[in-house]
């Protein structure tokens, strides 16, 4: 399962025997051999198993790690699972075991699952005074903004030092700090004013002064929101990005690897917006925070498919006039929804990765109606083509054919302002994508076929 080549780990497969063998051990408390296998097992795996594991045998493993590879572990683990088991150990136990082992920016993370009281006691058994005030600090951000994000570990030298001398501070700067990009150049009040890539620094004279090597720097504010964050390390390919608080100091840097994770979190929660989800919810939550997350936007379906009846009844007199109409209801309900949901599907994804620029309200809608303009020309006429085939009424043609032209517009219509009219009012456009949208336009689709029956059966 797991093989060792030069002491790299190679990938590994948790299954039902590995589980079993591994609960056989931690029940017979065999530390020797749960150790031989926690050894070969990467950080990342490790925080895998432990799903499959209670409280009780959790704690038996990541008792027996040392404290960098426990907290490795512990920052991997779902945070409501990681909630659950910070609340099992005692505050010296997870300070001593787990934090002080830390980046400040994974510490803050953790730390932010437990209550106040006890983060308090948490930082007060913090040996390293720095460390505790760098988390206490990093706790006072929101958690999705450019400060919730950053680390504290950074690398910085005064822009007025030489080469040499920068070197010299690297050593002892870098002790601190797993992973160096670059090195951030501050003035004497630490203010960001460029960086200066490692390679430079090696390949310059060790006389060269460190403000006439330095270049550009593209910072954010500790205020700036993750999602931002994010487009802004995508848009300029950045590895990591400074933070600075509002007199432009340097206080802090965000890697990708946390970018990352705000990405997976962002796409998670669309899709779950997008599939009727209103709330965080995961697979192993109980059934009560299940129900929550999933029964709103049902029950928005249930009123609308109520209202759906209620307007077939108010119609019922047609349909029994020309059976006909009813044949094509689901034709024109589903294309209602999916040309609704295809148009907000594309104004959100241009929302969300900011392609669609500065272009104005109208220049969006134009551009939706003409894309919808020729769809319902292709659809109604090929719906049309079909009924004079295999229909003898040329007025039923008709009438199907134009209501859903017109359908088509006007739900296209719908799809593109109702995602921009929620972006506008700083509620998430992802729930366009969903039931919600889809529900509306089916209505009004409906609506919309059998109100232009009413008028146009009439005339053919």
């Amino acid at each position: 399962m797991i093989n060792l080549q030069k002491n790299r780990k190679m990938q590994f497969e948790l299954t039902k025997d590995f589980i079993d063998r591994l609960t056989d051990i931690i029940d017979r408390q065999d530390s020797k051999a749960a150790i031989s296998i926690l050894d070969e097992l990467h950080s990342a795996d490790i925080a895998e198993i432990y799903n499959e594991l209670n409280i009780e045998q959790a704690k038996f493993l990541f008792l027996l790690l040392d404290n960098e590879k426990a907290s490795d572990v512990l920052a991997e683990i779902e945070e409501d699972d990681r909630e659950e088991f910070l609340h099992s150990l005692p505050s010296e136990v997870i300070a001593s075991h787990f934090l002080e082992e830390m980046d400040s920016d994974d510490a803050a993370d953790v730390l932010g699952d437990l209550p106040e009281g006890k983060k308090e006691e948490v930082l007060s058994h913090i040996k390293d005074a720095e460390q505790a005030g760098d988390i206490a600090d990093l706790l006072s951000y929101d958690e999705d903004t450019a400060g919730g994000l950053m680390a504290k570990e950074l690398v910085s030298v005064k822009e007025e030092w030489d080469v040499s001398l920068c070197i010299e501070e690297l050593r002892k700067q870098a002790e601190d700090v797993d992973e160096i990009y670059n090195v951030y150049v501050v003035d004497e009040h630490d203010r960001l004013k460029g960086l200066l890539p490692l390679k430079k620094l090696i390949i310059s004279k060790p006389d060269v002064k460190v403000f006439s090597i330095s270049e550009e720097v593209i910072s954010v504010t500790t205020d700036v929101d993750s999602e931002d964050v994010a487009n802004i390390m995508r848009k300029y390919d950045l590895v990591v990005l400074p933070v600075v608080d509002a007199d432009g100091k340097l206080v802090g840097r965000i890697t990708i690897d946390d970018i990352v994770d705000v990405i997976q979190e962002e796409a998670e929660k669309d899709y779950q917006m997008a599939s009727g989800i209103v709330q965080d919810v995961e697979y192993s939550d109980n059934i009560v925070t299940q129900m929550r997350g999933r029964l709103p936007l049902l029950l928005i379906g249930l009123f609308g498919g109520v209202l759906g009846a209620l307007v077939l009844g108010y119609y019922e007199g047609d349909l029994i006039k020309y059976a006909g109409l009813a044949l094509f209801i689901p034709l024109i309900m589903a294309m209602a929804g999916n040309v609704g949901i295809q148009a907000s599907a594309i104004v959100v994804q241009g929302i969300a990765s900011k392609s669609m620029g500065i272009v104005s309200v109208f220049s969006k809608l134009t551009r939706e109606l003409w894309l919808a303009f020729l769809i319902g020309i292709i659809c109604s006429g090929l719906i049309f083509a079909y009924n004079i085939i295999f229909s003898d009424s040329i007025a039923l043609s008709l009438t199907v054919s134009i209501a859903l032209f017109s359908v088509i517009i006007f739900t296209t219509l719908l799809g593109t302002v109702i995602p921009l009219m929620l972006n506008k009012m700083k509620i998430d456009p992802a729930l366009a994508t969903g039931p919600f949208i889809t529900t509306l336009n089916d209505i009004i689709g409906l609506l919309l076929y059998l109100v232009l029956s009413r008028i146009l059966l009439p005339l053919f």
